[in-house]
């Protein structure tokens, strides 16, 4: 719609900010190609050209409700000062007649519809961001992390572990030998396409400690921890070194595939995209939703990895069924420690009646219905950062998981 060839004019006050008095004006409003332009026609001077200020001069003024528009307008004219304008009816049909179209901000704060639907897009946006956006950055943004900062960290972690929880292992040098060998003997068996970067060939070392439960984990850089507890735990259930070996083929997974150095790359991201997004509010929303993130993605990150342990120990010949046993085993036992405590009359003949981890079929259903409720539990130490515990040992049994690319 084009303008009108005499646009309205709607009277005013004009501060200039030069002085304190008022000014009367008529202001009137015509169309351009960016936006109308508004031309102030001062009354005490009749025949004096109008002060004429373009679009992007000017602070235009929002509604915040249309059923009850304020009662005074006022126009923010930057470094020549303001116009107040009583005269609200006749100014907002001005600025409709000269082209004018209330941005999204003032359409959110006038119509409930665009707020609900412009806050709706918002929340779908954040959350394909939380859940698609992060890790595929911190995936792309993992490549240029260099290993020496990898080993750096990993050695400053695994030192103050050793002042803390940690202490030295007391396993024969022969058993740890013994284990490293098999270890060794994986790591060369590794065939190379199941590297997600190429090229990064971190040193891949074994190192034995006590002082913490049935565990396992891995510092980014290559050095793997395995604790004398879950040596003991796979003695005790009469599981042979193969339940060893895919627990550590499980842990090179997360090294290969960087997944700690991913983690805190994706913290980063997100933090930045809420900051980004959210401006000082992001503070608290951005701590909150980085543990939600560790949480969801460490699931992401643990099936990568037992993937990676099934296509290992399937490409060196070696079966998973011991390594998922193990991990219900530990499980099991945790559950039962638990159970004690909370009920100490709970003694060694209700401890004795749990089913063996080489049950019947007939047990298989109540034993995983028991042990899914063991997942819910936080008493855990090799299962502890390793959530979804119970369903991917079953899947490690079959030696197949179903997320895995098919090989």
């Amino acid at each position: 719609m084009s303008a009108p060839e005499h646009p309205a004019l709607v009277p005013g006050r004009w501060f200039d900010g030069q002085s304190s008095k008022a000014r009367p004006v008529v202001v009137s409003l015509r169309s351009t190609p960016q936006g109308p332009s508004l031309a102030l026609h001062p009354l005490s001077q009749p025949g004096t050209e109008p002060v004429v200020f373009a679009w992007k001069q000017v602070g235009w003024p929002e509604a915040w409700n249309e059923r009850k528009p304020q009662p005074r307008v006022v126009v923010d004219l930057r470094d020549h000062g303001s116009v107040e304008i009583d005269a609200v009816a006749e100014w907002r049909a001005a600025l409709a007649a000269a082209g004018e179209r209330p941005g999204i901000a003032q359409r959110m704060q006038t119509r409930w519809p665009v707020l609900l639907g412009v806050t709706a897009a918002a929340i779908i946006g954040l959350t394909l961001f939380y859940r698609y956006g992060t890790p595929w950055a911190a995936t792309q943004l993992t490549r240029f992390v260099p290993l020496g900062w990898e080993t750096s960290v990993a050695e400053n972690v695994l030192k103050q572990m050793d002042e803390g929880t940690l202490k030295p292992s007391k396993l024969p040098s022969a058993r740890q030998d013994q284990l490293k060998a098999r270890f060794d003997a994986l790591v060369e068996q590794t065939p190379p396409g199941l590297q997600r970067y190429a090229g990064y060939r971190p040193p891949l070392s074994l190192e034995f400690r006590s002082g913490m439960g049935a565990n396992a984990f891995a510092l980014p850089g290559g050095k793997i921890v395995m604790t004398d507890g879950i040596v003991k735990a796979a003695a005790d259930k009469g599981l042979d070194d193969n339940a060893l070996v895919g627990v550590l083929a499980h842990e090179v997974g997360h090294v290969v595939q960087r997944h700690t150095t991913r983690m805190v790359v994706q913290q980063g991201v997100l933090n930045m995209g809420l900051g980004l997004a959210l401006g000082d509010v992001s503070g608290i929303v951005s701590t909150g939703a980085s543990l939600l993130t560790g949480l969801a993605y460490s699931r992401s990150h643990e099936r990568e990895a037992d993937c990676y342990a099934i296509a290992v120990m399937r490409h060196a010949a070696l079966p998973t069924a011991p390594m998922g046993q193990l991990l219900l085993a530990i499980a099991r036992d945790e559950d039962k420690e638990d159970a004690q405590k909370k009920d100490p009359g709970k003694g060694p003949a209700a401890v004795a009646s749990a089913p063996a981890s080489g049950a019947s079929t007939a047990d298989a259903a109540r034993q995983r219905k028991t042990a899914q409720e063991i997942a819910s539990h936080p008493v855990w130490s090799l299962l502890s950062s390793h959530p979804d515990t119970v369903e991917r040992a079953t899947e490690l049994e079959r030696g197949h998981a179903p997320h895995c690319a098919k090989g």
